[in-house]
């Protein structure tokens, strides 16, 4: 009874520590959001990475073309119009809207410097190579079609845009339904299934427990990776794809031993995304269970 007294207050121990790493990650990142609206409103990038800042600005102006002209599509020559200045200024104040696009631009970034970094393919990573060659035709069909749709991303965040389309459902709808004259037609034509978020949930899905081979950012690729973590500890994709971020690697540990990775591949894992990070001690000590735990809980608080 002593002992399993004692284990039970080294855990709530652990735990403790835990939540306090947390909690300071979850501040920065709540800070985020807010501070890309006001940056984004007062035309200023120093204070938060340039290249983030542009493409979420890009990605907002290319969505406000979008919805005030649907037939233009991309035109490049809409953005900068009075109408489409306008309409960017609201949706800047959309903070779903916003964190969806901060998701992208980190996730578009991310991927650039692990091609930089270690030779991981933006677009057609080992795994997604070998899911193409599959034996099972659909998921062999699944997986040419998220290679074409990761092309696009690719393609797409280097130009700064985003496609309507590939909005996720309820920002899709948000957005058509209170700024475009040509709601009905465009809410006939969307597919989420059909969207690259759509077709990496399918593909990771199809994988079943297959889909443990994705839990490495350099045999999966970075959009892989973070949709299997996300499904595998029931989280949502854009806060795995930050926790890949220097500065949430915590986060990202937490993640990773939810998945149920031993700490020596959790922290195999972190060095992929920062050379500095290191596996916590403490963590190995939790139970995937326990580490779901704790994430639950600091998401609840933020």
């Amino acid at each position: 009874m002593g002992e399993e007294t004692m284990d039970l207050a080294a855990d709530a121990t652990v735990e403790a520590i835990l939540r306090g790493g947390l909690a300071r990650e979850g501040r920065a990142l709540a800070s985020v959001v807010p501070v890309l609206r006001h940056l984004l409103g007062a035309q200023t990038q120093g204070l938060v990475n340039e290249a983030i800042l542009a493409r979420v600005r890009g990605m907002i102006l290319d969505l406000a073309a979008q919805l005030a002209r649907p037939e233009a599509g991309h035109d490049p020559a809409l953005r900068g119009s009075e109408a489409v200045d306008a309409l960017a200024d609201t949706l800047m104040g959309d903070e779903a809207l916003l964190g969806h696009c901060h998701a992208l631009a980190a996730e578009g970034l991310m991927a650039e410097r692990l091609m930089q970094r270690h030779a991981i393919d933006p677009v057609l990573s080992p795994l997604l190579q070998e899911l193409i060659a599959a034996e099972d035709p659909a998921v062999a069909s699944l997986a040419m079609a998220t290679l074409a749709a990761q092309s696009r991303f690719v393609q797409s965040q280097r130009r700064m845009e985003l496609p309507l389309g590939e909005l996720p459902a309820e920002l899709f709808h948000a957005l058509v339904g209170r700024a475009c004259d040509q709601a009905t037609r465009l809410q006939a034509a969307y597919d989420e299934g059909a969207s690259r978020l759509g077709l990496l949930a399918r593909l990771v899905g199809a994988m079943r427990r297959g889909a443990l081979a994705a839990l490495g950012l350099d045999h999966a690729g970075v959009a892989l990776f973070a949709t299997a973590l996300a499904n595998e500890t029931r989280m949502p994709r854009s806060d795995v794809v930050l926790a890949c971020h220097e500065g949430q690697s915590l986060h990202l540990a937490l993640l990773l031993r939810a998945a149920g990775l031993a700490p020596a591949a959790a922290e195999r894992q972190l060095l992929f995304t920062d050379p500095a990070a290191r596996f916590p001690e403490a963590l190995g000590s939790l139970s995937p269970n326990q580490a779901a735990a704790v994430l639950a809980s600091e998401r609840a608080v933020r």
